[in-house]
């Protein structure tokens, strides 16, 4: 599914990754800015070869969709991404190049990932996990009516863990 969204001055285009998009995947994930609060400040480093393997993957699951975020003006902004467990709870990631932050491109984006995570993926719930010190994704998080709650046992270890529910979207007066 793609889509082209408005919202007061956010114009931007969200759509499911192809393989023509891999170049700015790449980009994206070997800046060390970009990369930092994910714990590689010096980028991925990532192949060519490895983004196709990686390409593989995120197409093969029905549950798990993985979109690109352009805008008219800047071009390729990002990404967005969401993949759903077999408890029905799908994780969320979202990372911009620095030139697209602070335009409300984030919070546009995220909210059509997670509509989609609901509609396509059947969540239950969506998680993120920011960086502790990653104040600006905190506040985009909040803004978004995700809230912290006990982290599940079934995950990995993690220092943080931000949660929102279907009926809790539902709630705030989301679109499903």
């Amino acid at each position: 599914m793609n889509g082209r969204i408005k919202l007061d001055k956010v114009n931007i285009t969200i759509k499911e990754t192809t393989k023509d998009d891999l170049d700015n995947i790449m980009s994206l994930w070997n800046d060390g800015e970009v990369m930092y609060f994910v714990g590689f400040p010096d980028g991925l480093g990532i192949t060519k070869e490895e983004m196709e393997k990686w390409f593989e993957w995120v197409t093969d699951k029905p549950k798990r969709c993985h979109y690109s975020i352009y805008e008219k003006d800047l071009g390729y902004c990002g990404e967005t991404f969401y993949d759903v467990n077999e408890k029905g709870i799908a994780a969320l990631d979202i990372k911009l190049f620095p030139k697209a932050r602070g335009k409300g491109i984030a919070y546009t984006a995220l909210s059509y990932a997670i509509e989609q995570a609901f509609k396509d993926g059947n969540a239950n719930a969506v998680y993120v996990e920011p960086h502790p010190d990653n104040h600006k994704a905190w506040k985009l998080y909040e803004n978004l009516g995700f809230v912290s709650k006990p982290r599940p046992a079934y995950l990995e270890e993690g220092e943080t863990y931000l949660e929102i529910s279907r009926d809790e979207w539902k709630a705030n007066n989301r679109d499903l």
